[in-house]
């Protein structure tokens, strides 16, 4: 598949990814990841080993879709519980006593 990264085209296989990552160990995942294999990497650690290119000269979207696009599974961030609005006085009133009974 070809895609252009950094401005630079690149021909990528999955099995030439698997290839480049094989004896490559993941760093620590702290922001967007792909699944390779077994393992999880940082998306931005995968395009430094396939690109040989700086970690700052591209996004981790370019990578992300060019994974996606090869048939990796690229998770996303994992999701933290919204943190829930404090109720007013009158809210709060409202919840105790429940709701109106139906006639």
């Amino acid at each position: 598949m070809r895609c252009v990264i950094a401005r630079f085209p690149f021909d990528l296989t999955k099995s030439g990814v698997l290839e480049s990552m094989k004896g490559v160990k993941p760093e620590q995942v702290i922001g967007e990841s792909v699944i390779i294999g077994r393992r999880t990497y940082p998306i931005k650690q995968v395009g430094q080993v396939i690109t040989c290119q700086d970690r700052r000269d591209f996004s981790a979207g370019e990578i992300i879709r060019a994974m996606t696009r090869l048939g990796f599974t690229c998770p996303g961030l994992p999701h933290t519980a919204t943190p829930k609005r404090a109720l007013s006085p009158f809210q709060q009133a409202s919840a105790t006593l429940g709701a109106p009974a139906a006639v």
